[in-house]
């Protein structure tokens, strides 16, 4: 400020030196102070105007000029600080191109203008939606139908999820990844839907659809190095369009009662045959245990027939004998009657009562002893009855 000026603002101040203070007043001041901090001899007064003031001092002044300035370098330094979080990473770039890319952690760089940084998260999951409602004014339909093999129309929406798997690439090899993920899905879900059927798309190969829709947006990706990873695919909703919705949900209905008679005719069968099987099994193993036993029986009966007959062929009249009371053994031995020989004139009978009760389950019958004549003498056999009984053996030898 000139020294007219300054008379005017105190003439103006009734010579008072109440006015504001000027550039140079403060720079005076703060010239004293670095002087006082570093030594310096402050300024006397001086001047025409008799205003207290000193000289600055150079020295100090350089010296408070290089320590502001060094204030200023630090803080540009420490201005290249930056901090990564975990599940980001980082990319530095000098002069605008890429430099690297670093972890999670503390990181330094050159400060502006010389290198810059960007932080991306690259473990969250990032989704874009395919198949928006609105109405193509060209063909009437929504913007998410499309044709399939049949030549059906079909309307597809769904999600898909993905996450950075290189941070250069996502950010320097295309402009909008998000947008390229989306005309990739557009792409692939066309072409997918174009190779299947109605019915396919609809209700059988609709988990498949979504598995293809992975690799081929995924197969894309990789081409233009998006940078990107894939995670899935969610089919949100598959349907016909809504003028053909009614006759699509019927048919539907009649494919679903379809399955449901074949499954229950399927699980009647499983519990029909495998009986049916079992009961022939059944039958034919009884009918080769009858053929066995019976075959077996015969041959036990044709074996013993001839044993009975070589010996009946050794003594004729013994085995005849033989073959009666064995005959007679078997027959009464079933019987529960007692037989008693009123001949023998004993007045006391032996009845093994005990053991007919157990043979006969309790129940024991006794004839009645008849009257008998007295007992004829018995005489022995003559001469001609013992050779005609020789005789006769000889005979049934021959």
């Amino acid at each position: 400020m000139t020294p007219i000026a300054r008379a005017a603002g105190r003439l103006l101040n009734n010579g008072r030196n109440d006015g504001p203070p000027d550039l140079d007043e403060l720079w005076r001041d703060f010239n004293r102070k670095l002087s006082g901090m570093f030594g310096g001899k402050p300024g006397g007064p001086s001047g025409p105007t008799g205003t207290g003031g000193g000289a600055p001092d150079m020295k100090g002044a350089g010296i408070g000029a290089g320590l502001i300035a060094g204030v200023v370098v630090l803080g540009w330094l420490a201005s290249g600080f930056f901090i990564v979080q975990e599940g980001q990473q980082g990319v530095i770039t000098s002069f605008g191109k890429y430099s690297k890319t670093v972890e999670a952690g503390f990181q330094w760089r050159l400060p502006y203008p010389f290198q810059a940084h960007e932080i991306q998260p690259v473990s969250q999951l990032r989704q874009v939606e395919v198949g928006r409602p609105s109405v193509v004014a060209a063909t009437g339909l929504r913007d998410s139908s499309m044709l399939t093999q049949d030549e059906n129309i079909v309307d597809i929406r769904f999600t898909v999820q993905f996450t950075i798997r290189d941070l250069r690439d996502f950010l320097f090899e295309n402009r909008d990844p998000e947008q390229a993920v989306l005309l990739a899905a557009e792409s692939a879900v066309r072409e997918i839907v174009g190779k299947n059927t109605m019915d396919s798309v609809l209700y059988e190969q609709r988990d498949a659809i979504a598995t293809d829709l992975v690799k081929s947006i995924q197969a894309q990706l990789d081409r233009l190095k998006a940078g990107i990873q894939i995670k899935n695919v969610n089919v949100q909703s598959v349907q016909p369009p809504e003028q053909v919705q009614a006759a699509f949900e019927d048919a539907f209905k009649a494919n679903a009662n379809r399955e449901q008679l074949k499954n229950e005719a399927q699980a009647y069968a499983n519990d029909v045959i495998p009986r049916a099987r079992g009961e022939s099994d059944k039958l034919r193993e009884q009918a080769e245990g009858y053929r066995a036993r019976v075959i077996a029986t015969a041959e036990g009966d044709a074996q013993r027939f001839k044993s009975v007959l070589t010996e009946y062929q050794k003594a004729p009249q013994v085995t005849r004998d033989r073959l009666y009371i064995d005959a007679m053994q078997q027959v009464y031995s079933n019987v529960s009657k007692v037989m008693v020989d009123s001949r023998t004139g004993s007045n006391m009978l032996y009845l093994p009562l005990d053991k007919l009760l157990q043979q006969g389950n309790g129940s024991v019958t006794v004839s009645t002893p008849q009257a008998s004549t007295a007992a004829e003498p018995t005489s022995l056999p003559s001469a001609n009855d013992l050779r005609s009984r020789d005789n006769q053996r000889s005979r049934d030898g021959r």
